[in-house]
């Protein structure tokens, strides 16, 4: 017994050293890429519904007006905002399977705005989400 209870706080201490080493190297491996990215909602509840049923990301609430989000990779938010203003940067999501990716945007009520077309690479979709920003799917199938 008295080995367990001394060894529990000497790997307590040792991970606590080893932290702020691993979280250098994660600054560092994140050094000049994106990192976040935020997106107007007009509906918080709604947008979060959307997102989850589709991609299945999981949410963190700060207050009423704004929730961040992780997609298992990057991290991002959505904040309230009385309208979204079209023509910026298009983000673009990976899909092993674009039709079924498709057939649950559309369940889920966002609008596709340009079919499945090949480029480069692939095929891909641009679709609105329910707040009316535009985003891509693709995938190389």
């Amino acid at each position: 017994m008295r080995t367990v209870w001394i060894a529990v706080p000497l790997l307590a201490a040792t991970l606590t050293f080893a932290q702020p080493e691993q979280e250098t190297m994660k600054t560092n491996s994140n050094d000049k890429r994106i990192d976040y990215i935020e997106f107007p909602a007009t509906d918080i509840p709604q947008t979060k519904a959307f997102y989850l049923q589709i991609f299945g990301w999981k949410f963190t609430d700060y207050g009423p007006d704004y929730t961040s989000f992780e997609d298992g990779r990057l991290a991002g938010g959505f904040s309230k905002e009385l309208s979204v203003a079209h023509a910026g940067p298009l983000v673009v999501i990976y899909a092993h399977d674009l039709a079924a990716t498709e057939t649950k945007v559309r369940d889920a009520g966002g609008k596709i705005v340009k079919p499945p077309f090949p480029f480069p690479g692939g095929r891909r979709f641009h679709f609105t989400d329910p707040s009316g920003n535009e985003l891509a799917v693709w995938s190389e199938k």
